[in-house]
């Protein structure tokens, strides 16, 4: 049992609001996952220049692994901290030699994403402690996907926690099983794709980061993957431009949306949803299993 929320805005007067209505909808589902939690935003961006989110190997603070990093690489990069992470802002043309310096000079450096917008935020503790040791109702977006897990599959560790992103721009959270995640983890591990953990939720990401490397849509490595997925799952994918939600065929995951002019939402729980402005005016709906739903900012 795990819970998942998300928020797509439509009218950008929200968008200042997002990381507290998220980080309120992820209280809600507290009790469906105490082990960990996570949160994706996707802010501004600068043409040109990517945010590389990684979190500090313990007892190393951030900041000082953030300045070495930068004054190795000798470029005009800045850094801001949020409790044990750093997003990192480089130039596009060095994010590659970044993740090389931190494999060489930090291995135990996990990093959490690569994009224009997204960052990821994740920890092991009571989803209300993370959200507020990374100020996550501070920060304003345009949409973002949330996790409160209970593990079942894999250790309870920072990296264990959702969302998993495995390639730019992408994250994913997930509730269920995928029973074939061993044998798809060597297959994408051969074809290159970059997987840190044992758990399911990762492998599941990777896959569509490998089938949308391959030249599908988001909306075609979906329904790809309702073929190739063995077990049950809720996904909730993030891109730069929107997100998307995908039950399995069974759809035995609790799951439930809510769509008004200002904003689309999704959760694991209705109450998630009451948190939300004008959720009395909502159009409210259970997602159809074996669906894509997509929605995106042009």
């Amino acid at each position: 049992m795990c819970g998942i929320a998300g928020l797509f805005i439509k009218d950008p007067t929200l968008e200042p609001d997002l990381g507290r209505l998220l980080a309120l909808m992820t209280s809600t589902l507290r009790g469906r996952g105490p082990d960990s939690a996570g949160f994706a935003i996707y802010g501004d961006a600068t043409p040109g220049l990517v945010k590389l989110t990684f979190a500090a190997p313990e007892g190393t603070e951030p900041e000082a692994l953030a300045a070495r990093l930068l004054s190795a690489l000798g470029v005009g990069g800045i850094a801001a901290i949020r409790h044990s992470h750093a997003v990192v802002t480089l130039p596009a043309e060095d994010v590659a030699r970044a993740e090389a310096w931190l494999a060489e000079h930090a291995p135990e450096a996990s990093i959490m994403s690569a994009g224009n917008r997204l960052e990821i935020y994740k920890d092991v503790g009571d989803p209300d402690d993370v959200a507020a040791a990374f100020a996550i109702a501070q920060m304003g977006g345009s949409h973002g996907i949330s996790h409160t897990r209970m593990a079942t599959e894999s250790a309870v560790t920072t990296d264990g926690a959702h969302p998993f992103s495995t390639g730019a721009e992408q994250c994913l959270v997930h509730n269920g099983s995928i029973s074939n995640h061993a044998s798809l983890r060597r297959a994408l591990r051969q074809d290159g794709i970059r997987i840190r953990t044992e758990n399911d939720s990762e492998v599941a990401a990777g896959y569509l980061t490998r089938k949308m490397r391959d030249g599908e849509s988001l909306d075609e490595a979906l329904t790809s993957s309702l073929k190739d997925l063995d077990g049950f799952f809720t996904f909730v994918v993030g891109t730069e431009s929107g997100f998307s939600v995908l039950r399995d065929p069974i759809a035995c995951k609790p799951a439930v949306m809510a769509e008004t002019e200002r904003y689309v939402a999704f959760a694991s729980e209705f109450k998630s949803l009451t948190v939300l402005p004008d959720i009395a005016s909502a159009r409210v709906w259970e997602p159809k299993p074996a669906t894509v739903y997509f929605w995106e900012h042009s």
